[in-house]
């Protein structure tokens, strides 16, 4: 869903290099880089995944910045700890400390989606030069 909103403007590609879906954990030790010890300790919906991810995603695109958003979109799936709708948001740089952001939406399966690709754009407004 980000990477879709990302490249729907014309001359997309000159700003977008590529993204990854990495819906299981293997994935994200696979194709990210994610260490397993962070997936056991904090779990894969955590601040720790999320930078991780970012970070990931910079290096294997050799780009500026990387977004990794990882969350319990619902409607199943939450626990007390984690609930339906939190998602965090990490944010890697090309320098300083990487950013991670924690939410929790409260709407169906595609809105908590959509309001997360939402605050994703904004973490990285926020930071963009100009």
């Amino acid at each position: 869903l980000l990477a879709m909103r990302l490249t729907e403007v014309a001359g997309a590609s000159a700003y977008f290099l590529g993204g990854v879906v990495s819906y299981s954990n293997s994935a994200k030790v696979a194709l990210l880089g994610v260490e397993e010890e962070v997936l056991v300790k904090a779990g894969a919906v955590s601040p720790q995944c999320a930078l991780a991810m970012a970070q990931g995603v910079r290096e294997a695109f050799k780009a500026d910045y990387g977004l990794g958003i990882t969350g319990i979109a619902g409607p199943g799936g939450g626990s007390p700890d984690k609930p339906v709708g939190l998602v965090y948001i990490g944010l890697a740089l090309p320098e300083g400390d990487p950013q991670v952001r924690r939410f929790l939406f409260r709407g169906s399966r595609q809105g908590n989606r959509w309001s997360a690709s939402e605050a994703a754009l904004e973490l990285l407004l926020s930071v963009l030069p100009g």
